[in-house]
């Protein structure tokens, strides 16, 4: 099985958002990531050590989300986010709760007692790009 490198690359990814403002207050205060260089029409964030841009899009220029079944879920097709240590992920479901993001798909476990086993929740950003955040308690299952 392939395991993560140590140090690990990074991401970059430009992500098409509606409302700048809102979204980027999403990001920073709800999510807690540092803002970095911004424009008229863009912003990066460091999201977990990656960098995440957000360039902001008319609404009808905007990507629709198709959905996939899994685990009797309706998965987002395009969706993206980090894993995180346990304890993290814990924290970020409760700050979700704290902040009233409505949960697309609430925080569960994945494969109870089974190889890959993981925590996942999905939640949407405020210009309706879905994030799934992870957590394995053996990253060796990743």
């Amino acid at each position: 099985m392939h395991k993560p490198t140590t140090p690990y690359g990074r991401f970059h990814l430009a992500l098409p958002v509606i409302d700048l403002d809102e979204t980027l207050t999403f990001y920073t205060n709800i999510i807690g990531c540092p803002q970095g260089r911004r424009d008229a029409r863009w912003v990066d964030l460091d999201f977990f050590g990656h960098q995440l841009v957000l360039h902001q899009v008319n609404p009808e220029d905007h990507p629709t989300m198709a959905t996939n079944q899994v685990d009797d879920h309706a998965v987002p097709a395009g969706h993206f986010g980090p894993i995180l240590e346990w304890e993290a992920f814990e924290g970020l479901a409760s700050r979700f709760k704290n902040h009233g993001v409505e949960f697309i798909i609430e925080p569960y476990l994945r494969f109870e007692g089974k190889r890959g086993e993981q925590a996942t929740m999905f939640v949407r950003d405020p210009s309706h790009n879905y994030l799934e955040f992870k957590a394995f308690k053996d990253i060796d299952m990743l």
